[in-house]
């Protein structure tokens, strides 16, 4: 089949996105099959065998000020990106839109050249994927969870209404529900995401399957004869992200028998304000250390040196650092948040789970781990077969070629 990926973020160390669309790519080249990919930046780099095509977007939603750019003093005045700078001053993210826009626009351009069997977008359902529809290509996407949990999640703390306002504005959840009903399929990575995408999309079970992600085991590794920090204890995420649950780990780590250190690898979340808060709050600055942005090795170090991972998170469509560190068979402590069960597997024995929002039961958990090395050790083993046998992105890959052909026999 010749296939188009449609990403509005590709660079892999950026988001689930990036990391997503990167490897089905790289799974679909070996199978034998034509894959090209429209992305925005920030970009993954080329790709054997991909053909990669790039659309661009000022972000002006991130940028203060320098708007202009020297060298195209006049580029903030063409309509799209007019449009993306006035939206963005009034705290509306228009990036996902204006994407699936640009990304007709190329189709257009490359179906000149190009006659795909299939369409493939990731989370992005922008309006302009109505005119892709008319195209006349089977289009399916990928819906990782649906943003009425990370929306819903802002209003379980207190905040300024101007902030309440500033979330509503932010989701596009009526132009992401509206989009996805007139698809031709949706592919989701669990069977919890798929039951809060029809909550909240609408979408009828028939017209949904589900994928796993999956997980490159060949890097994400133990590490031979590194050793592990007594005491130390590793969070993978976005701590600006509600969603994330970290408030809920810091007061565990108030609770716990065991003076524990964590580090915490959050990517250098810009405007890192809201867990620092809760860290004067709860007294922990001596035992919470940042890493900012890192390199993979760096992270596989961590992972290595770790004799803990926790993923406290109140909703994962999916869960990647919780596959991570029990691919590099760490322990992993784990919520029950969305999915995190299905790809924890079973309790006490490919991980330990407790309730979202209960930071008893995480210290409950720190604390047992802590004083039992052998169950850690057994855990961590357990957790990376598991990896191995349920979610590898060459099973991923096949499924997801099974789905294409049956939205294909069904368009025509």
């Amino acid at each position: 089949m010749k296939i188009c990926l449609l990403t509005y973020r590709g660079n892999p160390y950026c988001g689930g996105q990036g990391i997503y669309t990167m490897f089905i790519a790289r799974e679909l080249v070996k199978l034998g099959h034509e894959v090209h990919v429209i992305q925005g930046p920030p970009y993954f780099p080329p790709m054997e065998g991909v053909h990669i095509h790039y659309v661009g977007n000022h972000n002006y939603f991130n940028k203060k000020k320098d708007y202009i750019k020297p060298h195209k003093p006049f580029a903030t005045l063409r309509p799209l990106n007019f449009y993306e700078f006035v939206a963005s001053k009034f705290g509306i993210f228009p990036e996902i839109e204006a994407f699936s826009v640009r990304a007709y626009f190329k189709l257009r351009e490359l179906m000149k050249t190009h006659r795909f069997d299939i369409i493939h977008d990731n989370q992005n359902l922008g309006y302009g994927f109505l005119l892709i529809k008319t195209l006349g290509i089977p289009f399916v996407s990928t819906i990782h969870h649906p943003l009425s949990i990370d929306r819903s999640t802002w209003f379980e703390y207190p905040s300024e209404f101007s902030l309440k306002v500033k979330r509503v504005l932010y989701y596009p959840l009526i132009m992401q529900g509206f989009v996805a009903r007139r698809l031709d399929h949706i592919i989701t990575v669990s069977h919890d995401s798929a039951q809060e995408i029809i909550k909240a999309f609408k979408i009828k079970p028939g017209k949904m399957s589900v994928v796993y992600n999956g997980m490159d085991t060949e890097f994400f590794r133990p590490l031979k004869g590194v050793r592990k920090k007594p005491g130390s204890v590793l969070f993978v995420g976005n701590v600006e992200d509600r969603k994330k649950g970290v408030v809920y780990l810091l007061k565990a780590l108030t609770l716990t028998k065991h003076k524990v250190n964590l580090t915490v690898v959050d990517g250098g979340a810009p405007n890192r304000t809201y867990v620092t808060k809760w860290i004067d709050n709860f007294k922990l600055n001596d035992r919470i250390h940042f890493t900012g942005k890192i390199p993979g090795e760096k992270l596989l170090e961590l992972y290595s040196q770790s004799q803990i991972a926790v993923s406290p998170s109140l909703y994962e469509g999916f869960g990647f650092p919780a596959a991570e560190a029990m691919s590099c068979e760490l322990p992993l402590i784990s919520s029950d948040g969305g999915a995190l069960p299905e790809v924890v597997g079973e309790h006490m024995k490919t991980g330990y789970v407790v309730k979202a929002r209960d930071p008893f039961g995480l210290a409950t958990a720190i604390d047992y781990l802590m004083d039992n090395p052998e169950v850690r050790e057994k855990m961590g083993k357990a957790a990376r077969k598991r990896i191995q046998q349920v979610f590898t992105w060459e099973n991923a890959a096949k499924e997801m070629v099974k789905v294409y052909r049956e939205v294909i026999d069904a368009y025509r």
